[in-house]
């Protein structure tokens, strides 16, 4: 197996294969023969889709009035509960070093390769020559509170199970994969996910959209016609870059790099997020063949 991808690539078995002609049709069938949703009329008809008070995306309709051919999840923060480990082991890291954290270094960190962090963790305490020695102790750190505390994300399970009935699933992340593969299988969502990608030596991190466009081009659908699901600026770049439309879940990030999502949801078991994703995720075609997920 690659390091770069997950487990479902070239030397899947053939029962696993994804006939990009034949998802690409099914998808556009699915797509013409929905009526518009009542959501979406809803939306329309109370204003909402306009920049508001309550902070709803002017391009929710992006969302909302469209059915995606496939999804591509982030995993740390989206679908795990693991940027507060992250945060926990930075913090280990810092202690064990003797040293403390900069100011606003948790947001600077989010969402960054963890051998990019570990490099900025150095540089942030002006300690360049402790890199190698701060990104080894940082990944130990993180393994070992993931193993003991693996926990999803509010909605992530109940949306990824619905989602993976209809349409094919990727994950696109900077962690490791084996690190991303076993949090999944402990929550039961690894079995979900046709494909697993990650950063290595032939796909560059986030915010490049290498991650993202190769998980598009195994999932056999064309990037625009994916829906990418982030929860920090620096996988909102990537999604964008590869040309994904985006999702955005979770704290809002300060700042106008959260203004590229189409929508921004505080949980993917947002009300009307689900709503939508009933009528055209789960109304949108026959069932994805089960041996995709199982």
């Amino acid at each position: 197996m690659s390091g770069a991808v997950g487990p479902t690539q070239a030397d899947q078995p053939p029962s696993r294969a994804v006939k990009k002609d034949h998802l690409a049709a099914q998808a556009e069938q699915s797509r013409a023969s929905l009526p518009q949703s009542d959501i979406s009329r809803t939306r329309r008809q109370n204003g909402v889709g306009k920049l508001s008070e309550n902070g709803r995306d002017m391009t929710a309709h992006r969302i909302f009035d469209w059915s995606p051919a496939a999804i591509v999840f982030d995993c740390d923060g989206t679908l795990m509960d693991t940027e507060r480990h992250w945060q926990d082991a930075r913090n280990r890291v810092f202690r064990e070093f003797g040293l403390k954290p900069p100011a606003g270094f948790a947001e600077r960190a989010k969402g960054v390769h963890y051998t990019e962090c570990g490099s900025l963790m150095a540089e942030a305490t002006g300690k360049p020559d402790l890199t190698g020695d701060m990104t080894h102790s940082l990944l130990q750190h993180f393994t070992a509170l993931v193993a003991a505390d693996p926990v999803t994300m509010p909605g992530a399970a109940a949306l990824v199970r619905l989602a993976a009935r209809h349409l094919p699933l990727a994950v696109a992340s900077n962690c490791p994969l084996d690190m991303v593969e076993s949090s999944l299988d402990r929550a039961g969502l690894l079995g979900h996910f046709g494909h697993i990608v990650v950063a290595g030596d032939t796909l560059r991190p986030k915010p490049y959209p290498d991650v993202y466009a190769a998980a598009a081009d195994l999932c056999g659908v064309r990037p625009q016609d994916a829906l990418a699901v982030e929860d920090s600026v620096t996988g909102i770049d990537s999604a964008r870059s590869a040309g994904l439309r985006v999702l955005g879940t979770g704290p809002r990030p300060a700042g106008r790099g959260a203004d590229r999502v189409d929508l921004w949801v505080n949980t993917l078991g947002d009300p009307e997020l689900m709503a939508w994703a009933n009528t055209r995720i789960g109304m949108a075609g026959p069932p994805f063949p089960a041996s995709v997920h199982e």
